[in-house]
């Protein structure tokens, strides 16, 4: 079935908390698949990395991708990780002291315990939100957005049944691994999302090709920036229908003060990624990330 590109990513707006929200409501695997093909035709992808974050909207929260979603269209990776009572809850580091008005570690609190805990932003304010599920994510994202799960010591076995059990109603998710052996486990047990995966040299290229998982499963993650030494890897998997993710986390997002960042911001879109991973997706609100020629 050929989809139509400018359908599946039209933008629809709704309502929700009086916010008009850009969002990409994904009904099947073929629409997911879809959503990561490359085309020199689609603009640069903005993905907010930990959910993205504004001040007064914390990383992996629920306010901070819909107030993202308010002002942009992105998609968002997310942080699950096991409570003491195995609750999977969305908290990038293994501690809370940092993100929170809590201290401990994660699986050290009963997910009823964590609830007592505020959320802060990135400037350390505390805000009014505290730690949401997984679950709840995914309930709140399933019809405005794409989900891709980085995993923060979730048993590889507790997605891919879920993945086959609750979320198989879900048609948005994605998931970040870490090795093509962990893909691999993935994809023998389920047929309904797409990987991210590092393929940022030939060698990787090389062993994806012959893996015999198929490029329409595959989102391919090449680093911080688009390297022209790895120019032909790009194309190859562009020939593939591959899309070619740049994550600026540790480069670009900690330049200072803004208006700088902002100017790092259009030269990592200037070499031409098809996906950028920020932290602050809303601050590419205005930046041209039309396709360059």
């Amino acid at each position: 079935m050929k989809l139509l590109y400018p359908l599946l990513l039209s933008l629809a707006f709704c309502s929700c908390n009086a916010q008009q929200l850009n969002t990409v409501n994904i009904k099947s695997m073929a629409e997911l698949q879809e959503y990561f093909r490359y085309s020199p035709e689609k603009d640069i992808m903005i993905s907010g990395h930990r959910g993205g974050m504004l001040e007064g909207y914390p990383e992996n929260s629920i306010a901070s991708c819909e107030k993202t979603l308010s002002l942009m269209p992105s998609f968002f990776e997310i942080d699950p990780r096991l409570t003491k009572d195995s609750v999977l809850v969305l908290m990038h580091d293994a501690t809370i002291d940092r993100t929170t008005t809590g201290k401990g570690k994660v699986s050290d609190y009963t997910y009823a315990e964590l609830q007592q805990f505020y959320l802060k932003d990135r400037q350390r304010n505390v805000t009014e939100y505290k730690i949401p599920t997984l679950d709840e994510m995914l309930e709140w994202g399933k019809d405005k957005t794409v989900f891709n799960f980085d995993n923060k010591g979730v048993p590889w076995q507790l997605y891919a049944d879920n993945l086959k059990g609750k979320w198989s109603k879900y048609h948005n998710i994605m998931l970040s691994v870490r090795s093509l052996e962990e893909c691999l486990f993935y994809y023998k047990q389920i047929d309904n999302v797409v990987f991210c995966c590092e393929i940022s040299n030939m060698e990787m290229y090389e062993a994806y090709k012959n893996s015999g998982i198929p490029w329409n499963r595959i989102m391919a993650y090449v680093k911080y920036t688009m390297d022209p030494a790895q120019q032909e890897v790009y194309d190859l998997l562009r020939s593939h229908g591959v899309m070619c993710m740049t994550s600026i986390h540790p480069t670009a997002d900690r330049v200072k003060p803004l208006e700088a960042r902002i100017e790092a911001y259009k030269k990592e879109i200037a070499v031409n990624p098809d996906i950028i991973e920020t932290d602050y997706p809303a601050d590419f609100t205005g930046l041209n990330v039309k396709r360059s020629k």
